[in-house]
């Protein structure tokens, strides 16, 4: 079964084709970072222009690549949501273009399910298992107990843990997107300099919070002397770094013990981080818990992750109708 994937929810415009033979055959991304630098972060209208020039070009580049006409596909799947709308609406327009011209079904793939079925990619899952959705829009923990079974047991209460990153980042002058600033320049920090709050630490619930914790870093950037030197700008992410990971950490081996799963999981663009990476490793390990942490270029937004998704839904019998919208924000459902 060969699935076409397009994912355009933020300002990633991502094409690939998912083979069940052979895994992703192709995944194939062109990126706005240097289009949104110089403005700090992402403008929705020049998301959604970009989207347009790239998407098409990049479907047809992949189809050639391939070898491929568009009725060899088996299926289209494409990111319905949640994510900037106009966006979202130049890739479902145009997987339902596709779909229709080679009658071939679509599927709609809520984000978050692609960015945890994006572990899939790496290894195969074990299930039941705890996964820790973590990136600049999101910050939750999802059961899952199979591919199309999910159950969202908690999230933040305000800002994501990738928007902490990126707002601690921009604090310091560091470029856009500043997490993996913040996750390199960490690894020479000080981890005595600045001791962070941990948000909610002695909570019970299953909830993040990080609004507090970027205050917390404003103010000690205030009582620095400017310019910013390169030590206090590492000591400072060395404190961030260590004061979100500890959090996160906490709350998803707090989940997994309540839920006896024998596996956890990362998705999303904060799974890239390799402190994270390696703090949960070392916990599971101690726990006796099975993690393989997905391969980078599958944590942050891309469509090999969504033609996968797409797969699963189609080898299950399931698939929408040309009807389909997109929507900008919903809760992760089941739907086996």
């Amino acid at each position: 079964m060969k699935i076409l994937g397009l994912e355009t929810s933020c300002d990633d415009t991502s094409v690939a084709l998912y083979d069940s033979e052979q895994g992703v055959a192709e995944n194939l991304l062109s990126s706005q970072v240097d289009l949104h630098d110089q403005f700090g972060g992402v403008v929705p209208e020049l998301a959604s222009r970009a989207h347009l020039v790239n998407l098409l070009p990049l479907v047809e580049h992949l189809m050639q690549r391939q070898g491929l006409r568009p009725g060899d596909l088996d299926g289209v799947a494409v990111t319905a949501g949640p994510g900037l709308v106009g966006a979202l609406l130049v890739g479902l327009s145009t997987a339902k273009a596709i779909a229709r011209a080679c009658e071939k079904p679509l599927v709609g793939v809520h984000h978050l399910e692609g960015h945890i079925l994006a572990n899939a990619l790496t290894a195969d899952l074990v299930l039941p298992a705890m996964c820790l959705v973590v990136s600049g829009g999101h910050t939750e923990l999802v059961l899952m107990r199979e591919v199309g079974r999910y159950e969202r047991l908690g999230g933040t209460l305000d800002d994501a843990a990738g928007e902490a990153f990126d707002k601690t980042a921009k604090l310091l002058g560091l470029p856009y997107p500043g997490g993996p600033h913040i996750d390199r320049l960490s690894v020479d920090g000080n981890p005595d300099r600045f001791r962070l709050p941990r948000p909610l630490h002695k909570d019970p619930r299953l909830v993040f919070s990080f609004s507090g914790l970027k205050t917390a870093v404003r103010l000690e950037a205030e009582k620095l002397p400017r310019p910013y030197s390169d030590q206090d700008i590492a000591d400072l992410s060395r404190g961030v770094q260590d004061a979100i990971i500890d959090v996160l950490c906490q709350r998803l081996f707090q989940a997994a013990k309540q839920h006896r799963v024998p596996a956890v999981y990362l998705a999303g663009g904060v799974a890239a981080n390799q402190g994270l990476r390696q703090a949960v490793a070392a916990e599971a390990e101690r726990r006796g818990l099975h993690f393989v942490p997905p391969e980078r270029v599958y944590c942050t937004d891309n469509a090999a992750m969504i033609a996968y998704a797409g797969f699963c839904h189609l080898a299950a019998g399931r698939h929408d109708g040309l009807d389909l919208d997109s929507f900008a924000r919903a809760p992760l459902t089941s739907w086996r």
